[in-house]
């Protein structure tokens, strides 16, 4: 299996260059280049095609929010990992909309990092605990029926959407409902269609929004 091929963006030198240094300590990842704004993260992901781009919200030209949107409708191989250097940031329900599929602070260990941005790549969502919370206050400015009732829920699937707000794995859904993981999947979908959401960071949100987290 292939080394995961990821670009690094940070506008601070430093910062930059510990997470550059930190990735390529980790097994199974290859940081393939390393942007100093916006701008530049985005021609580094036309010119090497990664995995993930790892972009920081604050930053010159073009911030994490705007090269996030473009890199998601640019280029929708490469998925977006955000970091924050603040969880209450407002700019943080802005990359969500964007397309970004995790999100974690700047406080963040390698190996949360590194867990972060093998799920993104593989169509999964990871969110810092903070950073959820803030989702969570800012979900009602998420469009969102009152209830799960009215996007027309089953009872199975408003059980696996707060399994899924409790953090629970596909693995772990199936277990606990004592089904196959197949069918957790068709759960999944199935309530993402009826909601509108596009991954588990939104049903998170989501799933507070209606009281089931």
């Amino acid at each position: 299996m292939s080394d995961l091929r990821v670009v690094v963006a940070d506008d601070q030198t430093v910062v930059r260059d510990g997470l550059v240094t930190l990735l390529r300590l980790l097994p199974g990842i290859d940081v393939v280049a390393a942007a100093s704004d916006g701008q530049e993260a985005v021609e580094l992901v036309a010119a090497h095609k990664p995995d993930v781009l790892l972009v920081d919200l604050r930053m010159p030209r073009c911030d994490g929010v705007e090269a996030t949107r473009r890199v998601r409708a640019e280029y929708p191989g490469t998925e977006v990992v955000v970091l924050t250097t603040y969880s209450d940031d407002d700019s943080v329900l802005a990359a969500l909309r964007a397309g970004a599929r995790g999100f974690l602070t700047k406080d963040a260990d390698a190996e949360s990092i590194g867990r972060a941005l093998q799920a993104a790549a593989a169509g999964q969502s990871i969110v810092d605990g903070d950073v959820q919370r803030r989702l969570v206050e800012a979900s009602t400015a998420v469009p969102t029926p009152r209830d799960a009732a009215a996007d027309g829920l089953t009872p199975r699937e408003t059980e696996v959407l707060r399994l899924i707000a409790a953090g629970l794995s596909n693995t772990e859904i199936a277990r606990h409902l004592v089904v196959s993981e197949a069918t957790v999947k068709t759960h999944i979908n199935h309530l993402f269609a009826k909601a509108g959401l596009r991954d588990r960071a939104q049903a998170v949100a989501y799933a507070y929004r209606l009281g089931l987290g």
